[in-house]
């Protein structure tokens, strides 16, 4: 008996040192051309193309919906790239025949790296809306294309469903959270090292430079040449390189104006299991507005 109850406590204590696995979702969080093709009959999966419509009339994945990036993000207070309302974000989500229990999996250009977080922005959005199963199509449409998938010029009108949900305000921080974690939490500062340094900077940002302490993690470092991203433990050197190996540690990321953050923000959460990512949605736009908050070069 006494030999039993070591072989149990044995057996207890590997168990707890497996490492934690989530099985929240049905699809991986990045999935390859192939993947697509053989789900694209998937009563569940629905394929969002968030291109512009006349690139979406022009040619698209058969059954993809089209629902813009301008659906999901807008100019608000001076901002750009914020958070429309939540019943517009839910209006968008239904009409596109998303529901609870969809696989969504996105679509977009991948020409240069604005054009690829579009399409991270919106996967952040939907996780915020509430919808776990997000997938991202490595390479987006030019892969799609490359690979010599079938392509339809038909518009696809899904079946609308009435879409509500809680929405997650842990995924976004607002200025003075930011403020009050300098020091405390890793803020990462996305942009080109030269954004980074100060050397340049966007017309529409008031200063060059960084937020005080923020250390840098180009988005551009994500992707290979075609546009497809890295592997899964590529990632993860480069991203642990800057932000630690301390998965519970509170990280927030930011740009310009919080969509190019969304690329690292996505995949630090979804990927490679960093369990408190924050968007700092107002980003340097905000931030460089305020002569009070703490900035650097």
């Amino acid at each position: 008996m006494k030999k039993i109850r070591v072989s149990l406590l044995i057996l207890a204590l590997c168990i707890l040192s497996l490492p934690i696995v989530s099985f929240a979702r049905d699809v991986a969080p990045i999935v390859d051309t192939a993947w697509v093709e053989t789900n694209i009959n998937n009563p569940k999966v629905v394929v969002v193309d968030i291109r512009k419509v006349e690139d979406y009339k022009a040619g698209h994945i058969p059954n993809a919906v089209n629902a813009f990036y301008g659906s999901w993000a807008m100019m608000k207070g001076g901002l750009r790239n914020e958070l429309p309302a939540a019943d517009d974000l839910f209006d968008v989500i239904g009409g596109a025949g998303i529901g609870n229990d969809s696989i969504v999996v996105l679509v977009g250009k991948t020409d240069a790296v604005p054009d690829r977080t579009d399409i991270t922005r919106v996967a952040w959005t939907l996780k915020y809306t509430g919808i776990t199963n997000v997938a991202i199509l490595d390479g987006g449409y030019n892969k799609w294309v490359a690979d010599k998938k079938a392509v339809s010029t038909g518009a696809v009108r899904p079946k609308a469903k009435s879409y509500q949900a809680k929405v997650n305000e842990g995924l976004f921080a607002k200025k003075d959270h930011v403020m009050k974690s300098i020091g405390k939490a890793v803020i990462v500062d996305v942009r080109e090292p030269d954004f980074y340094k100060g050397v340049k900077k966007l017309e529409f940002v008031a200063k060059a430079g960084h937020i005080a302490k923020a250390v840098n993690l180009p988005t551009s470092q994500m992707y290979k040449q075609d546009g497809t991203y890295k592997d899964k433990a590529e990632l993860m050197n480069i991203a642990s390189a800057a932000v630690g190996k301390d998965m519970a540690k509170e990280i927030i990321t930011y740009c310009d104006t919080g969509k190019v953050c969304t690329a690292w923000s996505f995949m630090m959460t979804e990927l490679m299991g960093y369990k408190d990512v924050k968007v700092y949605d107002g980003s340097t736009e905000e931030w460089t507005k305020d002569p009070q908050a703490p900035f650097e070069q």
